[in-house]
């Protein structure tokens, strides 16, 4: 009997080690699946915080289509293309009227009319070769020198303005590539209703993704080339400006290199 007992106990004894053991080893195995789970959710987290901006853009072009994104892309490329032209341009066509004016008035004092046309021969921009149209028919009197610099003028203007017309229509054509981009989209959306007969968001999710992708990059092209074509613009209106009145200035140097 005694016997009995002992081997009861001890079957009872390993019966209940067991279960704990069996108890703790699950305990373990779920703090471990769920500490797995929670460095993967973070390690995913944290790969989402360092997506760099790049990454970000070019994941978001790809989703928005190759058809007309690429188009807008084009348009910002050209129209980037044209407005850094043209800020060069209107850089090197920039001079220091001023030091222009007393050269070219030091030389008629001291050299005549050859050595003033020297001067704004050796000189770059449109102030000067107004200038150098303007000398070079002195001979023929002060009404055809004035002449020869508002028609001059006019030239050296539409070289300036030239080809800024392009970053008007890039302006103009990347948010309505956008539009046409969401009107498309919606179409598609519509249409996968339609198949399915059933409004479910998940039919409609990446027609409307790509309508709104395509509106946004468009927008995004218009505002970059807008501030650059503001830039052009105002940097032509000085120029002019100073066109006109290096002008007056010149009709007043030769009144009274004549006198």
């Amino acid at each position: 009997m005694k016997r009995l007992f002992s081997i009861l106990a001890i079957t009872g004894m390993v019966a209940f080690g067991t279960t704990n053991a069996t108890t703790i080893a699950n305990t373990n195995t779920a703090v471990t699946t769920v500490n797995t789970i929670q460095e993967t959710t973070e390690e995913g987290a944290a790969a989402e915080e360092t997506l760099g901006f790049h990454q970000e853009l070019k994941k978001r072009f790809i989703e928005g289509g190759a058809g007309f994104m690429g188009i807008v892309l084009l348009c910002l490329i050209l129209g980037l293309a044209i407005a850094i032209e043209r800020i060069i341009f209107l850089n090197l066509s920039t001079t220091n009227t001023k030091k222009l004016t007393q050269s070219v008035e030091d030389a008629l004092s001291s050299g005549g009319v050859e050595a003033a046309k020297e001067v704004c021969r050796n000189t770059k921009g449109p102030i000067a070769s107004i200038y150098y149209q303007g000398l070079d028919r002195t001979d023929e009197g002060i009404e055809a020198a004035e002449k020869a610099v508002v028609a001059y003028g006019g030239v050296q203007m539409g070289q300036l303005e030239k080809n800024v017309s392009w970053i008007s229509l890039f302006i103009a054509l990347a948010p309505m590539l956008g539009f046409m981009g969401t009107v498309i989209g919606m179409i598609q959306a519509f249409d996968k209703i339609e198949a399915a007969g059933d409004m479910q968001p998940s039919l409609v999710a990446g027609g409307i993704k790509v309508a709104l992708l395509t509106t946004v990059f468009g927008l995004i092209v218009a505002i970059i080339l807008q501030i650059f074509y503001n830039y052009i613009i105002a940097k032509i209106d000085s120029i002019v400006n100073d066109m006109e009145d290096a002008s007056i200035t010149l009709m007043d140097l030769l009144i009274r290199n004549k006198k």
